[in-house]
């Protein structure tokens, strides 16, 4: 039976595990954590074919610059000298175009319709109830400016085959009944879903423990050994591992785990924070993007999550509490009714979203080790586009053709 390694815990390397299993592999997850650490615990759960503009659009640049001088900003980048961080910013900058953002809109929406799809298919599966709702995402905003925006994603979801709608602020009204309302109207995402990423991990983690994948905790990989073109073995400490195969899915740690196989990945961490309060009553039944503050909101197991902000700088474990206070008085100003209060910061979950510069995931073999995968950069999109990576990874193992073509996420772009 051949063997594969995988170097990563989070959804795309338990996805990856979870269809080379099908597969007939022998599989092993190596994680550095205890697993329960990682960004597909804390994140917003928001399954998300709407989002097919990547992070490299015009404008992003100006006003990324805008929000660098404010500290509650949903945006920052901790000015450096680090020569990745300075690499990152000028193929970013190369990317920001209409150009770009136009290639990219049909690889994102392909990616994100069948992790859908993919989805909906574990969902039938027994013991995996992770509470997938497909009553899609409502995108507020409360200014013109943000709403001509929004109007114009919507005309052009709506050109790519997706399914979304323009609604005033009283149809907006009728669909969250339970909550006062301050916004100028919305537009609904039929096209996106979401679920209770606790759940899901753990079903994930549930099935392939009891169908024969060994799942490593608390093993970080510090060297991978390589004889011409090929890894031969991986190594935690003195412990070796060794594989026909090996997937590096780490996220924002992908460019330290590939440079050990003399790799390089252009990706930068981006910092996001999240917690959680209670919400008995249910008032929010569909989840909530505020456009302005780049605020998510959603409803999970009779609590609601709030998250947001992106801070590009190196892997650090600081909490900036303007960045969390920056979400909690977003809130009211579109919700009235729910006014979360300022987490401890023992309350406060961050995690770090693995951004490549052109705002697509790197999804390939490599092409300077014959028996190396990479699957990473899915920026703020990990847990939306977790089961379409993992099941072409599983694709390109076994060397058959993939659902979809590879070429906008080859690893050597």
């Amino acid at each position: 039976m051949s063997k594969v390694l995988i170097i990563g815990g989070g959804i795309v390397g338990l996805t990856s595990a979870y269809y080379l299993q099908k597969k007939g592999y022998e599989v092993t997850v190596l994680d550095k954590g205890d697993i329960t650490d990682n960004c597909s615990f804390g994140n917003a759960g928001m399954i998300v074919p709407s989002h097919f503009v990547p992070l490299a659009a015009p404008g992003m640049i100006k006003q990324g610059i805008r929000w660098m001088f404010n500290s509650k900003s949903p945006f920052y980048v901790r000015p450096s000298l680090n020569a990745n961080l300075i690499n990152w910013g000028l193929k970013f900058m190369k990317h920001a175009t209409a150009k770009h953002v136009s290639q990219s809109a049909e690889p994102l929406r392909d990616l994100s319709l069948l992790s859908k799809k993919l989805y909906e298919d574990l969902a039938k599966e027994p013991d995996f109830n992770f509470g997938l709702t497909s009553n899609g995402i409502l995108a507020f905003y409360k200014t013109e400016k943000a709403g001509e925006e929004e109007a114009h994603l919507a005309a052009r979801a709506i050109e790519l085959g997706l399914d979304m709608a323009v609604l005033s602020a009283n149809e907006c009204r009728a669909l969250q009944p339970g909550l006062k309302l301050d916004v100028l109207g919305a537009v609904h995402y039929h096209c996106d879903a979401h679920l209770y990423p606790t759940k899901l991990m753990n079903a994930l983690l549930g099935y392939l423990t009891e169908n024969g994948v060994k799942i490593e905790r608390g093993k970080e990989v510090d060297q991978i050994k390589v004889a011409g073109n090929r890894i031969t073995k991986v190594f935690t400490g003195i412990q070796a591992w060794e594989a026909d195969q090996y997937v590096i899915a780490t996220g924002s740690w992908s460019p330290a785990v590939a440079k050990m196989a003399d790799i390089n990945i252009s990706l930068m961490p981006g910092k996001g924070y999240s917690f959680m309060e209670a919400e008995p009553q249910n008032r929010l039944t569909i989840p909530a993007l505020l456009c302005e503050a780049r605020v998510a909101i959603t409803p999970m197991n009779g609590q609601i999550r709030y998250g947001g902000t992106m801070e590009l700088d190196k892997i650090n474990n600081r909490i900036n509490m303007q960045r969390v206070k920056g979400i909690v008085e977003s809130v009211p100003a579109y919700f009235p009714d729910l006014k979360p209060a300022l987490p401890a910061e023992k309350d406060i979950w961050y995690g770090f979203r693995p951004s490549s510069p052109d705002g697509l995931p790197y999804i390939g073999r490599s092409e300077k080790r014959d028996n190396l995968i990479i699957a990473t950069g899915h920026g703020m999109m990990g847990l939306s586009l977790g089961p379409a990576t993992g099941l072409l990874v599983s694709q390109i193992v076994a060397g058959t053709a993939t659902d979809l073509k590879l070429e906008p996420f080859a690893v050597s772009r």
